[in-house]
């Protein structure tokens, strides 16, 4: 961290668009570079990795992000020992052999969807397909009436993205919508007190943790999880990887013409357009990292995206290779707090891409298309596509 280095730089929007070339100025700077509000950045893999795999040193707790809530988000905000209770738990419901059942589910979701524009020629991808899908498996796996999407959107968005101009505002704002998420769950669970159904609510409350029942704030803090990334991550991921494919048409083509690499390009363009480009953590110690001391209670940022395209680890790390094998990349975190549902992601992808190709082979963004991504999270505006050929 020697070099000099303009922290303020993260929230330049420049970066946005294609964060790359920022990313790989970072590493050139060192494995840990200064970040916004007395942070740093961890930006490296290897120093990236370490990260990861040491939450002894650098904590999940709640205190490395606050979103609002009133309680940590099971099992991501629970540190070992604790943790591996929690992960016992919900591995299991979330193993690829309880997901797969659901492909045939996912499908008909899918179609139902491409059924509803593909006559026209046309559609605004993110708000017909990529928002709907995911957030329809969530809302069935935990036994929510579609009905209620928009709530849940708004709720979540709330969290993710909140209004507001000061720090103040913009955590005011959070607070208000955590409690809307209590609010709606908690009411969810006293509707299943008595009588308990097909649904993951209903699991929790008859699951057991090292011998004790879940408590209600333990489900809560989990709810409140599943909602965050089960109606935001896969979006952002959908949305990323047709428009890399709507704006390569070689990549489009090489998909059509053998979906067979499908689950390869998902984990590629999963490195290459990591949705959730970093990971908060809090130094629970004392500690340095790359020659930078780092001292305890400072937040860092463990920076998956920069990592996913590191060329001191990765052999081509600079370009897309939807054949690359192997690929491990770290889109879905590592360590212990790796991501929980990235099985049920990766089922979600890999049906959508290859319905969405079976029946819509060419596309292309719709002319005068400005593509505008957010910073943090990947995620783009508005993802207007025409099919056919330019």
């Amino acid at each position: 961290m020697t070099d000099p280095f303009d922290p303020a730089e993260f929230t330049d929007p420049a970066h946005a668009n294609d964060p790359h070339p920022f990313w790989r100025r970072l590493r050139d700077v060192g494995g840990v570079v200064p970040g916004l509000f007395g942070s740093v950045q961890v930006v490296r893999r290897g120093e990236v990795e370490f990260a990861l795999q040491h939450p002894e040193i650098f904590s999940s707790a709640m205190e490395a992000v606050d979103l609002g809530q009133k309680r940590p988000l099971i099992p991501l905000q629970v540190d070992p020992p604790d943790h591996v209770k929690y992960r016992r738990l919900l591995d299991p419901i979330f193993a690829p052999r309880q997901m797969a059942p659901l492909e045939d589910d996912i499908t008909g979701l899918v179609n139902d969807l491409i059924d509803a524009f593909i006559g026209r020629g046309e559609c605004e991808f993110g708000a017909e397909f990529a928002i709907p899908l995911p957030s329809a498996v969530f809302l069935r796996m935990m036994g929510m009436p579609l009905s209620d999407l928009e709530m849940f959107l708004s709720m979540k968005d709330g969290i993710i993205r909140p209004q507001g101009t000061t720090v103040e505002e913009v955590q005011a704002y959070q607070r208000r919508s955590a409690e809307r998420i209590d609010a709606y769950f908690e009411q969810a669970l006293e509707e299943r007190a008595d009588h308990r159904r097909d649904d993951l609510l209903s699991r929790f409350l008859d699951a057991e943790v090292a011998g004790d029942r879940l408590t209600e704030d333990e489900i809560l803090g989990m709810c409140f999880l599943l909602l965050l990334a089960g109606l935001d991550t896969v979006t952002d991921a959908l949305e990323c990887d047709l428009a890399y494919l709507a704006s390569h048409p070689g990549a489009r083509q090489a998909i059509v013409d053998d979906p067979a690499i499908i689950p390869s390009a998902i984990e590629e363009l999963l490195r290459w357009e990591t949705p959730v480009t970093t990971v908060g953590r809090v130094a629970a110690a004392d500690a340095e990292l790359d020659g930078c001391p780092i001292a305890k209670g400072t937040r860092v940022g463990v920076g998956l995206g920069t990592a996913n395209t590191d060329e001191r680890a990765i052999p081509g790390a600079d370009r897309v290779d939807l054949t690359r094998n192997p690929n491990r990349h770290l889109a879905f975190g590592g360590g212990v707090h790796r991501c929980l549902g990235s099985h049920l992601a990766r089922l979600e992808l890999r049906v959508a891409l290859r319905e969405w190709h079976r029946r819509i082979p060419e596309y292309h963004l719709a002319p005068g298309t400005e593509l505008v991504y957010s910073p943090a999270l990947r995620q783009i505006d508005r993802l207007p596509l025409v099919f056919g050929l330019p």
